[in-house]
């Protein structure tokens, strides 16, 4: 009888024409909403499902993560504190993150640029007694100010990483090509990713060195620094599942870099611009970390990378474990897979058209992106394996059909476990049942 079924099964698999690449394209997240300059996207980490977006003139708006959602309430407004130059900058709220126990405590920290003197700030909120979508605007408590020398390259997140401390990348300083020459100077937290602790301030500070950071014992070298050569990394995320720590360095005139940033490393700026010597009269490249992935820029458009996250949602799984990043320019969008051997493979996904300023993700993991006043998601076809341009009950046909003939395609597994049986079937079931 199940040779019988298998002939009918490879009958319908004829019939219908297979392609199960699947194929990508973007979507308005929040059709109802829309945003001034937003610079990224945020969760609370509080089991609330809510989505933040920070609006890069001074406001955080939050709301709840429901495509069909119409009402944004403002969480924050430091608009009256916030300062940068007219037109297009690099400089305003550029960073948000809640505390690990924020659903406790109700702290998050923000980063934003400030004049006279021209710094980068980083201040604790506290959010409302009364309402868990509004912060107290006059609970500000600064934990550290940097000073910035020129308007650009403030670098701006400020992130806690799965150890439990704060961490924040400051730009080198901006101008050209590192004229102060901050990129490898350990003295100065500019250019460098700094790591903190908030919850134990300490030396008359307000905040505490970890026992751990790589340059406590050279005394010419800030304590804070966890890592340094790096010209103005926008955007950095950790993939819980492998640790690693991933970071998008912007270039100066020919490569975008691509970084796994490792405690006490030298990321080579502005000695190295990705894999090339930038400074000729010193590329002496020993000891420096080069990165996983360059793009060389102007080529087709591209000038600005955008760093993403490695997707670990449920949504899309042919791009699990894969590391999703932008360009700023154009809107391209890529997936890096990280190989052991160095021999690592990039995948150009789709032409968006979309200046992308930041990725993000939801408390499922599912990964979003701002650029144009709005918030994307990216989708696939994936479960339309008959590629009809529906999912329905021919596609569970056609993936029943591959399973009893032992035929492997990586767009059919949807589970991404390199097999292809009857837990498939069941997710894609479960997909259609959903829909």
């Amino acid at each position: 009888m199940i040779y019988t079924y298998k002939l009918i099964f490879l009958s319908l698999f004829i019939l219908f024409d297979l392609n199960l690449k699947a194929e990508y394209d973007v979507i308005n997240a929040f059709p109802a909403l829309s945003f001034n300059d937003p610079v990224g996207i945020y969760h609370s980490g509080d089991d609330t499902d809510r989505i933040f977006i920070v609006e890069q003139e001074g406001t955080i708006k939050v709301f709840n993560n429901s495509p069909s959602t119409n009402e944004v309430d403002v969480f924050l407004d430091i608009t009256n504190i916030v300062q940068q130059d007219g037109g297009y900058t690099e400089e305003g709220l550029l960073g948000l993150a809640f505390h690990p126990n924020y659903s406790e405590n109700g702290y998050f920290y923000v980063n934003y640029t400030r004049h006279n003197p021209r710094r980068n700030v980083i201040a604790r909120y506290s959010v409302s007694d009364n309402n868990p979508n509004q912060a107290d605007s006059q609970s500000s408590f600064v934990i550290l100010e940097v000073n910035q020398p020129y308007t650009n390259h403030n670098g701006g997140q400020t992130t806690f990483g799965p150890d439990g401390y704060l961490y924040i990348i400051f730009g080198d300083g901006g101008s050209s090509g590192d004229p102060l020459g901050h990129g490898q100077n350990l003295s100065t937290l500019l250019g460098s990713l700094i790591r903190i602790d908030v919850d134990n301030p300490s030396n008359g500070l307000n905040y505490g060195i970890p026992s751990d950071n790589p340059f406590i014992a050279p005394m010419s070298a800030r304590d804070e620094i966890y890592a340094y050569g790096l010209r103005n990394m926008w955007r950095f995320s950790w993939d819980l599942e492998t640790g690693f720590l991933w970071g998008a360095d912007v270039g100066q005139y020919e490569y975008e870099e691509i970084n796994i940033i490792e405690s006490g490393g030298n990321y080579g700026w502005n000695i190295m611009e990705g894999t090339s010597c930038y400074n000729s009269d010193n590329c002496n490249s020993e000891g420096l970390e080069p990165p996983v992935w360059e793009y060389e820029l102007y080529v087709d458009g591209v000038c600005s990378i955008t760093g993403g996250f490695v997707y670990r949602g449920s949504e899309i799984s042919s791009l699990r474990g894969k590391y999703l990043y932008g360009d700023w320019c154009t809107g391209d969008m890529w997936a890096l897979t990280y190989a052991e051997d160095g021999n690592h493979i990039n995948e150009h996904l789709l032409l968006t058209g979309i200046n992308i300023t930041s990725f993000g993700t939801d408390e499922h993991n599912e990964l979003l992106f701002c650029g144009n006043e709005l918030i994307y998601k990216m989708v696939s076809d994936e479960g339309d394996i008959n590629s009809d341009g529906d999912i329905n009950i021919l596609d569970v046909v056609s993936l029943i059909n591959l399973v009893l003939n032992n035929d492997y395609n990586s767009a059919a597994d949807l589970n991404n476990d390199n097999i292809l049986n009857v837990l498939d079937i069941v997710l894609l079931v479960n997909v259609i049942l959903s829909s």
